[in-house]
């Protein structure tokens, strides 16, 4: 891997609705987005299935992004001079974690076979799209801690893709699973959702932001030395809340915390002062900037992952500005 696939990215327009990624107002969105120095952009696409223990993936009229608006969207990015993950992403119905999907594997069970035929007919799908557009890297899987436990099935899945798709695969597993599977050397770059606590209720300051990362770089850097591949944050982020670089992870806005900017434009610093200089480390797709953005005046209200108009947007542009 070479260093100058350093991505300097961002995840942009997760659960979209409905033709919301042809709308004037994304284009603004990216272009925006792409002015803070990106070279990279990572686009999702919603798959489902009806719950954690459920074998048959589907898309759903409305919550998946229709063909129509990946291609619109992969394009533009192109434009800007942006290369392009795709990211197929699969959810469950029933609002469980997709790290949640798992099954027995005793003997004469197969639903771990009927899964992952679906599993695969939906990445392959995905896959020659990818292809065809031009995508420069591909998803393959994220934060899916029990199917990520089926190497056998797993390494079936990297091979058919590669098939299909030239273009870098990158595997996103959670935090916490940095040394549990057995495969992840299959792809070309590990990515991890770098949800990782780096304070506690008593001290939030960016010292202590700073040391704990030192911490995270250790594990990250074993990760690295067993698969042999580099390593990237697949998803890092957290909200504008008080508290929240304690558990960056949680989507709950309590309404009982105050908004904190300092907070999180503080979590964005000490990851990137941590991770930027490392030689196996390839980079970024900050979580998450919207594809239809409210009014910059009105963004501080948000108390979520966007950074769009609030005083982490200035950090991360310094950073990605950097010469």
């Amino acid at each position: 891997m070479k260093r100058d696939e350093f991505c300097k990215g961002y995840t942009w327009g997760f659960f979209s609705r409905n033709k919301d990624l042809l709308r004037p107002e994304a284009e603004s969105s990216m272009r925006r987005l792409a002015s803070n120095g990106l070279n990279w952009i990572c686009i999702p696409v919603n798959g489902w299935q009806e719950t954690f223990h459920s074998v048959n993936i589907f898309s759903a009229y409305g919550l998946t992004q229709t063909d129509e608006e990946i291609k619109h969207a992969v394009n533009l990015a192109h434009s800007l001079g942006l290369k392009v993950c795709l990211k197929p992403m699969v959810n469950c119905m029933d609002h469980a974690w997709r790290a949640k999907i798992d099954f027995p594997t005793e003997r004469g069970c197969n639903y771990w076979e009927q899964w992952f035929g679906s599993y695969k007919r939906f990445l392959l799908y995905y896959a020659q799209m990818a292809e065809e557009l031009g995508c420069e890297m591909l998803c393959t899987g994220c934060e899916m801690a029990g199917m990520d436990k089926q190497a056998d099935y797993c390494v079936d899945v990297i091979e058919q893709v590669r098939k299909v798709y030239h273009g870098l695969l990158m595997h996103n597993i959670n935090h916490g699973d940095e040394l549990c599977s057995k495969w992840l050397s299959a792809v070309d770059i590990i990515g991890i959702s770098a949800y990782y606590p780096v304070s506690d209720k008593k001290h939030r300051d960016i010292d202590t932001m700073r040391a704990r990362w030192k911490k995270v770089v250790t594990v990250l850097e074993k990760c690295h030395k067993k698969y042999d591949r580099p390593i990237m944050f697949a998803e890092i982020g957290v909200r504008n809340e008080r508290g929240c670089s304690a558990y960056p992870w949680d989507f709950l806005n309590r309404e009982e915390e105050p908004s904190d900017e300092q907070e999180q434009s503080d979590f964005y610093e000490s990851a990137m002062e941590a991770t930027w200089d490392l030689d196996w480390f390839m980079g970024y797709f900050w979580w998450d900037w919207k594809a239809i953005l409210p009014p910059e005046e009105e963004a501080h209200k948000n108390k979520d992952f966007t950074v769009y108009g609030k005083l982490a947007e200035q950090t991360l542009k310094k950073w990605y500005t950097r010469t």
